[in-house]
């Protein structure tokens, strides 16, 4: 039962969900069936039989490592099931992921995100396709999405999933061993007896929709109007036969191609070209071009293949990694040969393989011209180039990349597990136990959020309206009773208050800044830090507080453009929305109503959402890698700014010893400074650090600290 409802799914996946991963949206009737109808709840129905197969099987301290595009629903269900809620996780993208233009024309695009999103670790190839894989999240469900991963935002909690990119690479020594069995040198010695005075170009290609261009999905017929792949190779072969009349009898192409699915179609048209051109260049002893499946030669034959040939092509579409062109190098160790190479796979990504000859599969001229290169190149320069291959394929093999994919994934799970994430294992506050730890320290630095936690701010689009036409307004103006506590908290000499923000210091926490001078701020998620004022006891002079530019040394030349691309392309056409510049940052505000029954425009809610996620792929695409910047969305918003800068990364610049929370000139006071007010602890005396807040950076940067402890004040906040 298991086997044909196996074979059913992988021919489902294979057909629909593998070519939207290969750049390929097809309208075939397969493709909608796995969309819309049954075969996508087979697709389901498997990838659960596989979830119940590892429930019953894992053990504590087990991690699962989830491959392939058959199981991209397999790290949700996982993390769904109490057993496996808090198991490491990693999945592994064997393939290309594409563009979030490709990937949302799928139906069931929401499901498979998630799935993959049930992992702790995500990893691809190259950087490219990790790259469309954050865009594509961040783009549907409008994540925050960082350079290192994204930050899942869930009703009951929110995770962060990493998301990286690890090098595949072939098992060196195995290869090696292989080379030495008696076969091999056998065939090597007939083949070079064969093709004695002869030039020797092997490819090996995928005989598909991506490497070809034509295809039959069942008993429909599909054809793309572009020629790729090996149709296209064959065809650029041809016009160096012709451009380059000297080799004509003296170089031959031997194909091996490994066909994926059954196309008479597709075998017919390269047989067409496969034809043409023998018929246009044979002789009585010469046939330029053989054509091999996979099948018809030993793997014997295929090392003797790559061990004598003079070049060596791989000519895909797109493709997760060539590792046929790492074993082509490892065979080369005596001859260093040259490497033919399409600029699309994700081996070209990597600087190492730039040492081969790229090639424009739509580029007949530049492609024959590689060709004739490779055949000609001097031997000083194909030693060169075959050594930069070389020095790649023994450093990154199959084992470094095992070893750092599973390194990876349990640092990235015991990262997210320094912070449960199930608030309901989180413990409560215990007042009983806290109280006196902080009756009795010495001294008491107190790290707090403002919004949300001293002070629900007014969001609404009048207060807003109010705060662009006057400055002012319930939206920046703190109430009185969130200043009162501050100075009540701050006139108790062992408190050392620091409030959290990110409003910006004009119009906003200047007022508090002049109203509560102990107080120390922090502005802007951590861009701006004003230190405490604190009095000398023997003059009674104060030392002065002081606004610190932290982002004093980046470049803001992006928020130009940022703004621009807000007010000219999403703000126009989005109603009820404006844009928020600040001194260093950006943010992009909507306001329509959030659920069908409260508002007639709910559409524009919507509408706005998706705004919202095509602005952030916007400005990640034109500025965002360039200038380093970071996204955080909001239920109503987005704010820009840069990425290294945080509420945490604050927070430790305070308490670096020497920072504004232990330094005279900087609010605090250092060893020695017995006559100002600040955060000393004398020998054997305690200190008791608070942090009050839901910021999941700040509390691990806190939880770094000797005996902190994450309790929760609610089931919502935690301190």
């Amino acid at each position: 039962e298991f086997e044909s409802c196996y074979d059913e799914f992988f021919y489902q996946a294979s057909q629909a969900l593998w070519p939207c991963l290969q750049y390929v949206v097809s309208d075939a009737p397969e493709t909608k069936c796995f969309d819309e109808g049954a075969s996508f709840k087979q697709y389901r129905s498997v990838n659960q039989r596989f979830t119940g197969f590892i429930v019953e099987n894992y053990r504590e301290g087990d991690m699962v490592w989830v491959n392939d595009y058959h199981l991209i629903l397999l790290p949700a269900l996982l993390r769904s099931h109490s057993k496996t809620a808090l198991a490491p996780i990693g999945f592994f993208l064997h393939v290309a992921f594409p563009s979030s233009e490709i990937f949302r024309c799928l139906s069931v695009r929401d499901s498979l995100l998630k799935g993959v999103l049930g992992a702790d670790l995500v990893v691809f190839q190259t950087a490219n396709y990790a790259r469309h894989f954050r865009q594509t999240v961040s783009r549907i469900f409008a994540y925050e999405s960082l350079p290192k991963g994204i930050q899942v935002e869930c009703p009951e909690k929110g995770r962060f999933v990493d998301v990286g990119v690890f090098l595949m690479g072939i098992d060196v020594n195995s290869l090696r061993e292989k080379k030495r069995q008696l076969e091999v040198p056998y065939w090597v010695q007939l083949l070079r007896q064969r093709y004695a005075g002869m030039k020797l170009i092997v490819g090996r290609d995928k005989l598909d929709e991506t490497q070809v261009g034509i295809r039959s999905l069942h008993t429909y017929l599909h054809e793309f109007t572009a020629h790729i792949g090996v149709l296209h190779e064959l065809e650029r072969f041809e016009h160096f036969l012709k451009a380059n009349p000297e080799f004509q009898g003296k170089v031959v192409l031997i194909q091996v191609a490994l066909q994926t699915t059954e196309s008479n179609e597709l075998a017919g048209g390269v047989s067409d070209v496969v034809a043409r051109i023998n018929t246009a260049f044979s002789t009585l002893t010469y046939q330029p071009v053989i054509f091999l499946h996979v099948q018809e030669v030993t793997f014997s034959q295929y090392l003797a293949l790559i061990t004598v040939a003079d070049a060596f092509m791989v000519t895909s579409l797109r493709e997760g990694m060539a590792l046929r062109t790492h074993g082509c190098v490892e065979c080369q160790e005596e001859r260093s040969r040259a490497l033919i190479l399409s600029e699309f796979p994700g081996t070209y990504s990597y600087s190492d393989f730039r040492s081969c000859f790229t090639v424009n599969l739509y580029d007949t001229c530049g492609t024959a011209k590689a060709i004739y290169q490779a055949l000609t190149m001097s031997d000083e320069e194909a030693a060169s180039r075959w050594q930069d291959l070389h020095n790649h394929v023994v450093t990154q093999t199959a084992q470094v990349f095992t070893t750092s994919f599973l390194t990876q994934c349990l640092r990235a799970h015991n990262e997210h597990a320094s912070l449960s994430t199930d608030p309901s294992l989180v413990p409560s506050l215990d007042l009983p136990r806290l109280t006196p730890k902080y009756c009795h320290s010495a001294s008491r630095p107190i790290f707090v959020d403002l919004e949300g936690y001293l002070w629900v701010r007014d969001m609404s689009k009048s207060a807003m309206m109010e705060m662009f036409k006057t400055g002012k307004g319930p939206m920046v103006e703190l109430p009185e009773v969130t200043m009162r506590v501050l100075e009540s908290t701050a006139d108790d000499r062992k408190n050392v208050i620091w409030v959290l923000s990110g409003l910006p210091v004009k119009g906003a926490l200047e007022g508090l800044a002049l109203r509560v001078p102990k107080v120390g701020t922090v502005a802007e998620n951590g861009c701006f830090v004003k230190t405490r004022e604190i009095s000398n006891k023997s003059s009674g002079q104060s030392n002065g507080a002081r606004w610190i530019n932290m982002v004093a040394n980046l470049d803001f030349a992006w928020k130009g453009p940022c703004v621009e691309i807000l007010n000219c392309v999403i703000t126009e056409r989005t109603r009820g929305s404006v844009v928020e510049e600040r001194a260093t940052s950006v943010i992009w505000r909507f306001w329509t109503a959030t659920s069908p029954s409260s508002d007639s425009h709910y559409s524009d809610h919507s509408w706005a959402r998706r705004q919202a996620a095509e602005a952030q792929n916007h400005i990640l695409d034109s500025v965002g890698e360039r200038y380093g910047l970071r996204i955080i969305p909001g239920q109503n918003s987005f704010l820009v700014l840069p990425n290294n800068i945080s509420r945490s990364t604050a927070v430790g610049t305070i308490l670096h010893p020497g920072g504004p929370a232990c330094s005279p000139l900087g609010g605090g006071a250092g060893v020695g400074d017995a006559d100002y007010d600040g955060w000393v602890s004398s020998a054997g005396e305690s200190t008791l650090v608070l942090g009050i807040g839901g910021d999941e950076k700040l509390l691990r940067r806190l939880n770094e600290l000797d005996d902190a402890e994450t309790v929760s004040t609610s089931r919502r906040g935690l301190m």
